[in-house]
């Protein structure tokens, strides 16, 4: 049965009105493209800051969302948790996630509800054999519920239980390619170094590498029996070395389980509770005096309390997230207020629109259109150079970010929701003010701009604020930086080399070696050895030690170093008291040596000759140093115990050099070192570098701080040299009749600048308060900071007022110089 001819009628119709819509939407973009090549200087200049705001801010976002991505990747997230303990003091509390190695069994046994739990221990960079080939990689040491806990892929083996027999090891992806290349490494046999012997393991499955935002890294995997001192310390509550994880059953609070753990803490830590009550312990909030909490899996990277952690602020990610809102705010403030000014000198267009039939609707998408194009072009261009420079961006930044995180829904959220917002803001505002007009006045080019100079000026204030706010907090930043690289830390550490030993040589015979080949260069003034680096060295290692015991009826803690002979003399440090440990006086394993803090934590007026009991064994205060940086400037100088224990392993050479040729006197200590540890792959570094890489977080800050106010300054400065443009076309007439009637090249320039100036200045009161507000807090941060001066802001004012100055200045110049009878005949 044929249509009826109705039918085919309504077919027709709907047909033109289709072809009506899309001839519609060709021509506004026509219209669009036409417009932005009348006008190339302002589609410039638009494209330009949006391009540059829109890559810089990708950037920003993808290392935001890297560092909130950290494990998130695993399954049992929301369920998987750290151990810490929380112990009060009278005047302290002592946080840590360290445990004693008997703590995971007896959770185990007590909490039969937990569904598993794990230690996790670092065996440190431990040397490997197979065949004749000896490798070196991080091993860490685990109990079989790890791979059921945490989300790491077995890609070749046992998947059901790897690490079921002690023996056994799980190689990652990357070490089983180096030790075995092609090979099937399953079942394999390799040796791997403990206490200077090598012991037999099996390679029962493969996992694949550890993601970059994982908090876990390993080379190997073997039982946590495996673990230095563990036969040592299985019964030893006081002896913490390692972490704790446990996974609870789903939909169990963290709260609750911590509340459980009241019992558990009071059976096996009551004499701990007990002495620290008799210490003057003051308990908290809920009358604990020594309590074990919970830290989130997903929070352990941000974390100052977990060891685990890389210690980054949270407030580190959402910075960086601002800061790239920032950016876009400038770069979209610009290109609305390029919008704005756009639509006014378009009213005559807009208003012959209006009396041919134009609806409030068609003139709201003609300008989105405009809008849509600007920024589709722009944010191509943003994510071409987002592409091109993140190499360079990684390196700069030391950030370990990829392109594969764009795939996060989060991200295509973000940036499409921004694209969006900032096309109907800058497309749709304009178009609305101008469609509210009279068409009268519309048609004759009089539109009232009172409003939206409003919005103009506001905007620029905004905008001018946020950079000076970056500018602020940049020069506060570095003032903090170079402080912490120029104060005096109390040691020598330009002219001191700092060797890691690493497994694959006995350390004591490593020094004794390396005391006997150096003696006979006259550039090596002294060796000696350590247990903990000073700063972060090239082995990317730092550690702690603490040690509390009981002195006259009191508990005292203090941290723990192991020295060598000439530990003093390396490093410079000043004896304020006593002696330093000496061969002359024979053994001195039973000596020790203490800083000032030490001393106050005493109590004595002169503790020389007063034994310590310590670790089983009364040790004897030698002589008492000046107090010095152990630490970085984050923490304040602590107590400080420095002994000679043979039984303790040194894991750095330490060697001082004369102040000639540094760089000669390296090369001949890394010749040394590499003929008496030929498999080492870890170079020595100065002190100097090891103190500045524990400020990389900060210098990183401080990087994009520069960066985002250099941005920042050149969009503002591009987005105020469009509006200079704009006012001075608007104000041609004005300019020529004030000429004729005796204006100086002067007058004019104060005339169109005075009313910016007077913005810019508005925008530095407004940043002023918040960026010492800000960085105020920030530098609560380090126990030795800066005191933020006034000038700095007086500077930035300054610097930000000759900027904009300039800016005007150039085109305010050419108009003012311009011939008035041009100016008038062009009106």
């Amino acid at each position: 049965m044929s249509p009826s001819p109705l039918c085919k009628r309504r077919g027709m119709v709907e047909k033109i009105n289709e072809n009506k819509k899309s001839l519609m939407i060709k021509n506004y973009f026509k219209i669009a493209l036409r417009n932005m090549w009348k006008h190339k200087t302002f589609t410039f200049i638009n494209i330009t800051g949006m391009a540059v705001a829109f890559g810089a801010a990708l950037l920003l976002t993808l290392t935001a969302f890297f560092e909130l991505s950290f494990d998130t990747f695993h399954q049992n997230k929301n369920d998987v948790y750290q151990l810490y303990i929380e112990q009060h003091h009278a005047n302290s509390v002592d946080e840590g996630s360290t445990m004693p190695i008997p703590m995971t069994p007896a959770l185990k046994a007590e909490f039969p509800d937990v569904v598993h739990i794990t230690r996790y221990g670092d065996f440190g960079g431990s040397a490997l054999r197979y065949g004749d080939k000896i490798f070196n990689d991080d091993v860490r040491c685990v109990d079989a519920d790890f791979f059921k806990m945490f989300t790491f892929p077995i890609v070749n083996g046992s998947t059901i239980n790897p690490l079921a027999d002690k023996n056994d090891i799980v190689l990652s992806a990357t070490v089983a390619k180096n030790i075995f290349g092609n090979q099937n490494p399953i079942g394999k046999l390799i040796e791997l170094k403990v206490d200077n012997g090598w012991k037999s393991m099996n390679v029962t499955a493969v996992a694949a590498d550890a993601p970059k935002n994982s908090s876990f890294d390993f080379g190997l995997l073997c039982r946590f029996e495996q673990f230095p001192g563990y036969d040592q310390n299985i019964n030893e509550w006081n002896s913490q070395s390692h972490n704790v994880f446990l996974q609870l059953p789903t939909g169990e609070k963290q709260a609750v389980f911590e509340q459980k753990l009241k019992t558990f803490v009071q059976k096996h830590y009551d004499a701990s509770i007990k002495q620290l009550i008799h210490d003057g312990a003051k308990p908290d909030n809920n009358g604990q005096v020594l309590s074990l909490h919970l830290i989130p899996l997903t929070d352990i990277h941000f974390s100052a309390i977990s060891s685990q952690s890389r210690a980054i602020s949270k407030f580190y990610p959402y910075l960086v997230l601002l800061i790239s809102l920032f950016i876009m705010f400038i770069a979209c403030t610009n290109f609305i207020n390029l919008s704005l000014g756009r639509a006014f000198t378009r009213a005559k267009e807009i208003g012959v629109r209006k009396v041919i039939g134009a609806t409030k609707t068609q003139l709201i998408v003609q300008f989105c259109s405009e809008s849509f194009v600007i920024c589709g072009i722009s944010l191509i261009l943003g994510v071409i150079a987002a592409c091109i420079f993140l190499p360079q961006y990684k390196l700069a930044f030391n950030q370990q970010v990829s392109l594969n995180i764009l795939a996060s829904p989060a991200i295509i959220s973000y940036i499409l929701g921004g694209f969006v917002l900032i096309s109907l803001l800058a497309g749709g505002y304009p178009a609305w003010l101008m469609s509210v007009g009279k068409t009268a006045q519309t048609v004759k080019g009089k539109v009232g701009a009172g409003q939206s100079s409003s919005l103009r000026n506001s905007l620029m204030v905004v905008q001018f604020a946020l950079s000076s706010l970056l500018i602020i907090c940049t020069a506060i930043t570095w003032q903090q930086l170079n402080y912490m690289r120029t104060k005096p830390l109390g040691y020598n550490k330009s002219e001191v080399v700092s060797i890691p030993i690493g497994s694959n040589i006995d350390p004591e015979k490593a020094l004794t070696q390396m005391r006997s080949k150096l003696s006979s260069y006259p550039q090596v003034v002294s060796v000696t050895g350590t247990d903990m680096n000073l700063g972060k060295g090239l082995d990317n290692s730092s550690s702690t030690s603490i040690m509390s015991f009981n002195y006259k009826g009191r508990t005292v803690s203090t941290n723990w170093l192991r020295v060598d002979y000439d530990y003093v003399k390396t490093l410079g440090l000043q004896v304020v008291n006593g002696r330093d440990l000496s061969r002359s006086f024979g053994a001195d394993s039973t000596m020790v040596l203490i800083n000032q803090k030490m001393a106050e934590e005493l109590g004595e007026k002169n503790p020389i000759g007063d034994l310590l009991p310590t670790d089983g064994a009364k040790l004897q205060v030698a002589g008492i140093v000046k107090d010095f940086n152990f630490k970085s400037l984050h923490h304040e100088i602590a107590p400080l115990t420095m002994v000679i224990r043979t039984g303790w392993p040194i894991n750095y050479i330490l060697v001082r050099v004369k102040s000639g040729n540094l760089a000669s006197s390296m090369a001949l200590i890394n010749k040394v070192w590499k003929d008496t540890n030929p498999h080492t792959e870890v170079g020595a570094s100065f002190l100097d570098e090891n103190t500045e890489r524990q400020y990389n977080k900060e210098t990183d800050l401080s990087k994009i701080f520069v960066t985002g106010a250099i941005i920042s300054i050149v969009i503002s400065c591009m987005g105020l040299f469009a509006i200079v443009i704009l006012i001075i076309t608007q104000r041609t007439k004005e300019i020529g009749i004030r000429k004729v009637l005796g204006a100086s090249v002067n007058n004019i320039l104060f005339l169109i600048s005075k009313d910016f100036l007077k913005l810019v200045l508005i925008s530095i009161c407004i940043a002023s308060p918040i960026a010492w507000y800000a960085m105020d807090k920030w530098l609560q941060g380090f126990e030795y900071r800066i005191q933020i001066q006034w000038w700095v802001f007086v500077i930035t004012g300054t610097i930000a007022l000759i900027i904009a100055f300039v800016t005007i200045s150039f085109q305010s110049i050419k108009a003012a110089v311009l011939n008035p009878v041009k100016s008038l005949r062009s009106e």
